[in-house]
């Protein structure tokens, strides 16, 4: 195969990445694999989503439709290194990335691109290298939810499943005029406090308002249509 051989590479598509038996089967590994752990989901609806808010942001921001698709991309492939370990998943991740897209043909330089994306998407050692990786940690961090909840008993919730479940709803809205990236969500405060998200996602907001800062961008945190952050 030309990717495997060094010739001639293709333009690899996000319905290539979506479509590719292997790239699926890896990411419900990884996504079983965080649920026999305790960990919330990070299966296809997760990545789905996250693939589709990092390509929509650099669209809505005035990007190629090509750098666009790259994000999306990454965003498809992020946590595909949780079928190693959780420690350290985004490096992991970006190493099997780097051999799909590889076999897949992928141009080196936009693969180069994406393995960087994947790399650095996590708080612990990440940064905003390209407009890729910023795309994508606002994309993911952005993802608290109900729906990735899997303990069904609320009486046995831990701090991680009692704040995703208290969010009923998570939008990332892109105001390319005034250069203002803002995370909106609607917790019902019932379930969880504000600050009780705070206490476990601030270190994300932090990275999400870097990444924002990146794309020429300010980022804001409106919880229950007020402004925190």
């Amino acid at each position: 195969m030309a990717g495997e051989t060094g010739g001639a590479t293709r333009k690899v598509g996000l319905d290539d990445v979506m479509h590719d038996e292997e790239i699926r089967t890896y990411i419900l590994t990884s996504d079983r694999y965080l649920g026999a752990i305790g960990f919330t989901e990070h299966g296809l609806r997760h990545v789905g989503l996250v693939s589709r808010n990092a390509r929509r942001i650099l669209l809505e921001l005035g990007h190629p439709e090509r750098e666009a698709e790259l994000a999306g991309i990454a965003g498809y492939l992020h946590d595909i290194g949780n079928m190693v370990s959780r420690d350290h998943h985004g490096q992991t991740g970006a190493v099997i990335a780097w051999n799909l897209l590889r076999r897949m043909g992928m141009d080196p330089e936009e693969t180069a691109r994406v393995v960087a994306a994947i790399g650095n998407h996590e708080e612990e050692y990440g940064n905003s290298v390209n407009v890729t990786a910023a795309a994508l940690v606002i994309a993911d961090k952005a993802d608290a939810h109900y729906k990735r909840v899997r303990n069904r008993e609320v009486a046995t919730f831990d701090i991680h499943d009692r704040v995703n479940y208290a969010v009923r709803d998570a939008v990332v809205d892109v105001d390319a005029a005034n250069r203002r990236i803002d995370l909106r969500l609607e917790i019902d405060t019932a379930i969880a406090s504000v600050a009780e998200y705070f206490e476990i996602f601030l270190v994300r907001m932090m990275m999400s308002r870097r990444a924002a800062n990146f794309l020429d961008c300010e980022f804001a945190l409106n919880i229950n249509d007020r402004r925190v952050l």
